[in-house]
């Protein structure tokens, strides 16, 4: 029978640890999300709250909403929510989680979207202070409904 002892150093074995918790941590930041502005944002009980964050996303937005009023989340699914939601998945929202609640909608005018000629809105869905969804919708002749993310 063979028996084999090996000394373990116990700061080599802690150093390693250490180091492989840093290369955890930096692998998370480097491949987590990349969008520059939060996705989810609490604290959203006011106005100058709903204009920085559509600020935090590069957006000059009017300092006032030019609609407001509560919206109710669809209970039931339907071709058109499964299309919207599925935006506000790509930018880290789900707005299943709130089917038959009612929620704030706030829409404000978009003064700085690249190339606009016709108005361009951006949209927030507000939940107990707390931004659940939203998108910016761009009302020319083609135009689209996106994320808030900026346009390149």
């Amino acid at each position: 029978m063979l028996f084999m002892t090996a000394k373990v150093d116990i700061k080599k074995v802690l150093l390693g640890l250490i180091a492989a918790a840093a290369l955890i941590v930096g692998i998370i930041f480097l491949f987590g999300k990349t969008d520059a502005a939060p996705t989810a944002a609490t604290g959203i009980s006011n106005n100058d709250a709903r204009v920085q964050f559509l600020k935090n996303y590069g957006w000059e937005v009017a300092s006032s909403p030019v609609e407001s009023g509560q919206v109710r989340i669809p209970e039931k699914s339907t071709a058109v929510y499964d299309r919207y939601n599925a935006l506000q998945k790509t930018q880290g929202f789900d707005l299943s989680q709130y089917a038959g609640k009612i929620v704030m909608r706030y829409v404000y005018k978009i003064n700085n979207y690249p190339g606009a000629t016709d108005p361009v809105y951006a949209t927030l869905l507000v939940y107990q202070n707390e931004v659940i969804g939203g998108d910016i919708t761009d009302t020319c002749p083609g135009g689209q409904v996106r994320t808030f993310k900026m346009p390149a």
